[in-house]
């Protein structure tokens, strides 16, 4: 793409998102803190699902002291319904680590972030960017399949040849906004199966639009279905049904690896999957076992 392209492709995707972004209540702050949370929370979960649970911790965590001060097992029974508990637990360690070791301020620099365990290359990138300004491109699944189809036909691309192209858009003093408005264009227009190009801002700069749908098309039909092990019958969804056994219980008190299993699986009871998965929460710091009365027990930490 050439410069001039190029200048009037970032004005036409930035004029787009200035008149129809979503209205997301982490885009209203600038808060170090607030801005980790909602990214923690936006990790492989949909953001209109996250905005009423990410109002809602502010309120009980309001920042990196209260939220370091809390016990693990209120901070894991605040983060019912957003799935995947070890980011409750991730952000919990995070936010004793910042009181620790950097005076209750979350470093600005990227190394840093990325030191943080939990913290991978976007979620330090979209803290850079969106807390403190530094021009660095965030790159989910979403703005490299945008990039990808924008300016290489759709063809594929090593992530890192990707990131570098990230890069190399990014206009001067607009890194927040160009950011937010690929991600954007990505998660409510460019889709990856059901490509809206028909209202596609950037559709007369995108290499991939004469071809996509037949293309698409193509790809669908000539691929094999791999028939996959349904949801409910998976470790995460028992994982994630013993945990929420566990908050629904009085605080402080726990149930055995009988009743945990009895309670998440009929006809259960105390088998060997069930002291695994258990294992595997502890571990993680999900759940806490000890012993009483001769029995093992398990509840929140």
């Amino acid at each position: 793409m050439k410069p001039q392209q190029k200048t009037a492709f970032r004005r036409a995707l930035l004029t787009w998102y200035a008149k129809g972004q979503r209205d997301l209540p982490w885009r209203k702050t600038r808060d170090p803190y607030a801005i980790l949370i909602s990214e923690v929370m936006l990790q492989q979960t949909q953001a209109e699902r996250v905005a009423p649970k990410y109002l809602n911790w502010l309120k009980r965590y309001p920042d990196f002291a209260s939220l370091a001060a809390a016990p693990p097992g209120d901070v894991i029974r605040a983060w019912s319904g957003l799935g995947y508990n070890r980011r409750a637990v991730q952000l919990h360690e995070i936010a004793k680590r910042v009181m620790q070791e950097f005076g209750g301020a979350l470093p600005r620099d990227f190394e840093q972030l990325r030191s943080f365990k939990g913290l991978g290359d976007y979620t330090a990138a979209a803290i850079a960017c969106f807390a403190f300004d530094g021009k660095r491109a965030v790159v989910d699944t979403n703005v490299r399949r945008v990039l990808a189809r924008i300016f290489l036909g759709g063809r594929e691309a090593t992530a890192t040849k990707i990131d570098r192209l990230a890069q190399s858009v990014i206009p001067e003093r607009r890194a927040y906004d160009w950011n937010q408005a690929v991600m954007e264009l990505g998660a409510t227009v460019c889709l990856s199966r059901d490509p809206r190009c028909a209202v596609c801002p950037v559709r007369c700069h995108c290499r991939a639009a004469p071809t996509i749908h037949r293309r698409l098309a193509k790809s669908a039909k000539g691929k094999a279905r791999v028939k996959s092990q349904p949801f409910k019958e998976s470790r995460r969804y028992y994982r994630g049904r013993i945990v929420e056994y566990l908050r629904a219980l009085s605080n402080g008190s726990g149930a055995t690896l009988a009743e945990v299993g009895k309670a998440v699986k009929k006809g259960a009871g105390e088998r060997e999957w069930v002291a695994g998965l258990v294992q595997g929460l502890e571990k993680e710091g999900l759940v806490a076992v000890w012993r009483e009365r001769g029995q093992v027990r398990v509840g929140l930490p």
